[in-house]
């Protein structure tokens, strides 16, 4: 009897045993999976800017050039006064009968620079587009609004050195049919074929505007 008692016991207690193991591992199974997921954090990848595609914060209107610049009212100095009607039969004709400038003002002497430095080469034509464009611009409203602020608006004419022209020979023919054909500009005495243009650029370049493109004179192509 003793013996069945111990035997009985002996099961009991390793019945016991087993059942507090089995718990046991339950339990930490269990706790091992509630335990919170850490995650490693990612980074996301931002688009950033590159040189190569910069950001387009103005609007594409004029890609070629420089933003047009807000007209400084230091810069809308009154420009020069059409001289006295002067008739003739063609442009060469209407430059002859020019009067003779005498203390010419500043802003015509911009404007007669202009003229003789990007174009004293070429025909009366070609010079008369050069500063139909130099008047359009000031009169646009979308300009400096005098010749001398758009002859040295930055970046625009190459012949511009800083602040300053280089040296004119006043007694030269050249320099004496400029300013007559910027005193026609100014007076707009004569119909040139570029009339509205605002822009213009040499034929040895070809810089790819998204601009309407009205005429070629000589060495120049010229746009609105």
């Amino acid at each position: 009897m003793s013996r069945k008692l111990d035997l009985a016991s002996a099961v009991a207690i390793t019945l016991t045993l087993t059942v507090t193991v089995l718990t046991a591992d339950g339990s930490g199974a269990a706790a091992e999976a509630r335990k919170p997921q850490v995650l490693s954090p990612q980074l996301v990848a931002l688009p950033v800017a590159s040189a190569a595609q910069p950001a387009n914060l103005l609007p594409d209107v004029y890609p070629a050039l420089p933003a047009t610049v807000q007209r400084d009212a230091a810069e809308d100095i009154a420009l020069p006064p059409a001289s006295p009607a002067v008739s003739g039969d063609s442009l060469a004709d209407l430059v002859a009968h020019q009067p003779v400038a005498g203390d010419m003002s500043r802003e015509l002497e911009c404007l007669a620079g202009a003229i003789y430095f990007e174009a004293k080469s070429e025909t009366l034509d070609g010079q008369l587009a050069v500063g139909r464009v130099v008047v359009n611009r000031a009169r646009s409203g979308r300009f400096p609004g005098s010749y001398c602020g758009v002859v040295f608006q930055r970046s625009q004419f190459s012949f511009v050195r800083g602040n300053g022209m280089p040296a004119i020979n006043r007694a030269s023919r050249g320099w004496k049919t400029a300013v007559a054909i910027a005193q026609i500009a100014n007076e707009g005495s004569w119909s040139s074929v570029v009339e509205g243009a605002l822009f213009f650029h040499a034929t040895r370049v070809s810089p790819g505007w998204r601009l309407t493109r009205i005429a070629r004179v000589d060495n120049h192509v010229f746009y609105r």
